[in-house]
């Protein structure tokens, strides 16, 4: 017993990890990468013509995007399909399935032994690669299976009884987080939802008007899904501060292709998942919770991770940790947790900033085709005001989605958006270019 109870104390970068994933650097990978003095060869020869593009490095190809595209070779689904879906579900790093071996492995040959020396602190060290990605202290961000159940474990800190029951959110906020707030009417929030006018965005003034002294929480997307409209976060957490809201920040969108700093914000909780732009799989969300309000709140919808003694096993009310595992409630997703170690490692590396100035060269480009084209873009055109993906409506654009997924052109269609295309750090302009002349015939062949 006394070893179990001192596993769980340890600090996340205790941990024991038998085999650490260590993604190369980009040095190393650019070693011997560049053919000739401009020509760059995105991956082997070897591999199918559409996916072996050398890419002509321009005045505007930099080092930065030459590092960039060396870590393609991390993702093997690359080299048989041009990936333009990182949106939705982030390319898997190779070593994913290493680690993913490695769980099975610890499983099987360490039994019970495994959460006293690798998996109960788990989730804090996985919660602190996110974090950094954030600028977050340390030990402030829990890991759950969802948003949604994040969103939960929020609400779960407050009493909506009172006369400040407001929660306020938009109408291009993502459905699984406006259903959940929505069915916190018959626990006596009162919900008011601003709309929008244009399907791209919601206008600032409008959602700054609806927050008042009324208001308890608003939960916002800071770059909207349907549009990858950028929400000017730092303008709704300060009208919220100024009359006592607080702000639940859902970075699913943004973090890992827009940067994020959760602590020159101020912002109050912040939510979102890795299997996005982090290209960390299903089933890890995380839950930051700025560290003085932490300490504060008592989340009622908790389980005995957050308990202080878990292992004593106590009759009655819990006892709170006094860590980020204070917002846990039943057992964590081991397997998930190993999955997502990699993608954040790769991100990390990477470089937000980076990975930032790429993508929004590589969607101007996109748009700028489309336009082109005459094809009609849900997306705003200011870089500054958008992320990572571009929602193209075009004629019968469910069924152009279904036949360039059969094409191996992965991507994605969105009601009221349209095909949504999110290249990432790993994506060629050639890649860009092939998704637009496909998506061109495909139309073509439609008249």
């Amino acid at each position: 017993m006394d070893g179990w109870r001192s596993s769980i104390r340890l600090s996340a970068s205790a941990i024991y990890i038998k085999k650490p994933f260590s993604p190369r650097s980009s040095s190393s990978i650019l070693k011997g990468s560049f053919h000739s003095a401009n020509r760059y060869c995105t991956r082997d020869r070897s591999s199918t013509c559409r996916y072996n593009r050398c890419m002509t490095v321009s005045a505007s190809f930099t080092s930065s995007e030459a590092a960039l595209l060396a870590l393609r070779n991390e993702f093997p689904i690359l080299s048989t399909t041009t990936y333009l879906i990182s949106n939705s579900l982030g390319a898997m790093p190779a070593a994913t399935k290493t680690a993913l071996m490695e769980y099975a492995e610890v499983w099987n040959t360490r039994g019970v032994r495994a959460w006293e020396e690798t998996w109960w602190m788990l989730a804090a060290e996985v919660g602190n690669l996110i974090g950094g990605l954030m600028n977050a202290a340390p030990d402030t961000v829990s890991c759950h299976q969802n948003v949604t159940q994040c969103q939960a474990a929020v609400a779960s800190c407050f009493d909506f009884s009172g006369k400040r029951n407001k929660i306020v959110y938009d109408d291009m906020n993502f459905p699984s987080v406006m259903y959940f707030w929505e069915a916190q009417r018959a626990h006596g929030a009162r919900v008011h939802m601003v709309p929008t006018d244009d399907g791209i965005h919601v206008p600032l003034e409008r959602l700054l008007d609806a927050i008042d002294e009324e208001t308890l929480l608003v939960p916002f997307s800071h770059v909207c899904f349907r549009s990858s409209y950028i929400q000017d976060a730092k303008a709704i957490i300060e009208k919220a501060h100024k009359v006592g809201a607080l702000v639940v920040l859902d970075a699913f969108q943004s973090l890992g292709t827009v940067p994020v700093d959760v602590t020159a914000l101020n912002a109050d909780f912040a939510t979102g998942g890795v299997l996005k732009w982090l290209c960390g799989g299903p089933g890890t969300g995380y839950l930051y919770v700025r560290p003085d309000l932490a300490k504060k709140l008592q989340p009622s919808f908790t389980g005995w991770h957050a308990h202080a003694e878990p292992f004593a096993f106590e009759t009655g009310s819990i006892r709170y940790c006094d860590s980020s595992y204070k917002f846990l409630n039943g057992t964590h997703n081991v397997p998930a947790l190993y999955a997502a170690r990699p993608g954040l490692k790769i991100i990390a590396e990477a470089g937000i900033g980076n990975i930032r100035t790429k993508s929004k060269r590589q969607v101007a480009k996109f748009i700028a085709m489309a336009e082109t084209r005459g094809w009609r873009v849900n997306t705003p055109r200011s870089p500054e005001q958008r992320g990572g993906t571009v929602s193209l409506g075009l004629p019968d654009a469910y069924q152009v989605c279904a036949e360039l997924n059969r094409r191996n052109v992965l991507c994605d269609y969105r009601p009221k958006a349209g095909v949504r295309m999110a290249p990432h750090f790993y994506n060629t302009d050639e890649e860009i270019e092939y998704a637009m002349d496909v998506i061109e015939e495909v139309l073509n062949a439609k008249k």
